[in-house]
């Protein structure tokens, strides 16, 4: 069961969302990334806290019948794609979980909001969720700033935030009590890319277009990290703003290095023009990471998607011999038959079932205390053919990362070698 609940942002919230507003303006107008702006921090010091309501359970989010997780996520504007997908994969997993009873006679439930894909929105959100709401955990949050807004929250409160949507090395930090990773980093990802361009191909002139934000330096310094080892720099590196697609001043710069390769930190609707306007001067291997929305991304570039590579941390959807994308498929057939299986609804239902082996792990007597412990406690999780471990100081589930590439019918397939491919 889920439960969609509009967020204007009245009342007290106003105040959070205002001065969130505010730093993001101020870092615009200074050229700095808006992330780098005290976002989070200055709207959380200028909104009142939140005492515990009255009469509220001393265990939020959990009764006798249910257990509430909140989500806040991009549900509009140009990144829904990931966020939609996200929720599909989770309620498929929640559901499928109900239908067989629940987790000791309680029904999971899922109330979401939208962040847009923004800091200040997803920071008020996450007071909401948290205070108002009085959810038992978070889960699913779409982006590293978003999950940078998020998190502090979470921390202050041992609020679980489980399988945020992004790979950011800070929600790697083993001093981080609160937060729960499935996928692997963006680090593990750009590394993975580098290795492929340089020992496949022979490639030296890298380029990287990326997001002026937390989201986008974190795969720039993936990047950048994995050519120095290897004694290489970029030759361009060029970004544009978050929820939009201005790309063409990037494009030009890029373009002008004439780049063997081209690596975006982005999302999929401004790495999809970037691409179709770079294909007009030059042709060099493009590689996007996994947070670009691999389907989406297809659908966006039409007849240029094929021959494009994208990093995934997840199984491909399609690969029915891993039994728990089996599982998956036939979850997402129960709540939507019209819905086309994808990498990131794919992750949404990885993340759920997660959250459930947590859960049957606490047994009758449910805490967040328990619930973040089951996972070190376990340290090893098979979800049907996915294999994760966790440890006293690793909060990150998988370290897999598989290259893909799209075919000529736009499906995503193994890329075994890039010399095979060119």
């Amino acid at each position: 069961m889920s439960r969609v609940t509009a967020n204007p942002f009245p009342g007290s919230r106003g105040l959070a969302a205002l001065v969130a507003g505010v730093a993001i303006l101020m870092a615009a107008c200074t050229g700095a990334a808006p992330d780098d702006a005290p976002t989070a921090d200055a709207a959380e010091d200028a909104a009142p806290t939140t005492a515990p309501m009255a009469g509220a359970p001393a265990n939020p989010g959990v009764s006798d019948d249910r257990v509430l997780f909140g989500q806040s996520a991009a549900f509009s504007g140009p990144a829904q794609a990931l966020g939609h997908a996200m929720r599909l994969g989770i309620e498929a997993a929640f559901h499928e979980q109900n239908r067989a009873g629940g987790v000791h006679g309680r029904m999971l439930e899922l109330v979401t909001l939208d962040d847009r894909y923004e800091p200040g929105f997803a920071f008020a959100n996450t007071r909401d969720l948290i205070a108002k709401e009085r959810v038992f955990a978070l889960i699913g949050e779409v982006g590293t700033p978003t999950s940078r807004s998020a998190v502090p929250l979470a921390e202050s409160r041992a609020v679980p935030f489980v399988a945020p949507f992004t790979g950011a090395g800070f929600l790697r930090n083993p001093d981080l009590n609160s937060v729960v990773n499935l996928r692997a980093s963006y680090a593990q990802e750009t590394e993975h890319m580098v290795e492929r361009l340089t020992s496949d191909l022979g490639v030296t002139r890298v380029a990287v277009m990326y997001q002026n934000d937390s989201f986008g330096q974190s795969g720039l310094n993936g990047v950048t990290e994995a050519l120095d080892r290897r004694g290489l720099a970029p030759v361009a590196t060029w970004y544009y703003e978050r929820n939009s697609s201005a790309v063409k001043a990037a494009v030009f710069h890029i373009a002008d290095s004439q780049p063997e390769a081209v690596i975006f930190i982005g999302a999929y609707q401004p790495v999809a023009k970037a691409i179709k306007l770079l294909r007009m001067d030059v042709d060099p291997v493009f590689m996007a990471v996994s947070f670009v929305g691999s389907n989406a991304l297809a659908t966006e570039l039409g007849d240029d998607a094929p021959g494009v590579y994208v990093t995934q941390v997840v199984p491909i959807p399609d690969d029915t011999d891993t039994p728990v994308v089996a599982e998956y498929r036939a979850a997402l057939g129960e709540i939507d038959p019209d819905a086309a299986p994808g990498f990131a609804s794919l992750e949404g239902y990885l993340a759920g079932r997660l959250a459930i082996v947590a859960l049957d792990t606490c047994g009758a007597d449910l805490t967040r205390k328990c619930f973040l412990g089951a996972f070190t406690e376990l340290q090893s999780i098979d979800l049907s053919g996915v294999s994760l471990h966790y440890g006293p100081d690793d909060n990150q589930g998988s370290d897999e990362v598989l290259l893909t590439v799209i075919n000529d019918e736009g499906r995503f397939v193994p890329a075994a070698n890039l010399g095979d491919t060119q």
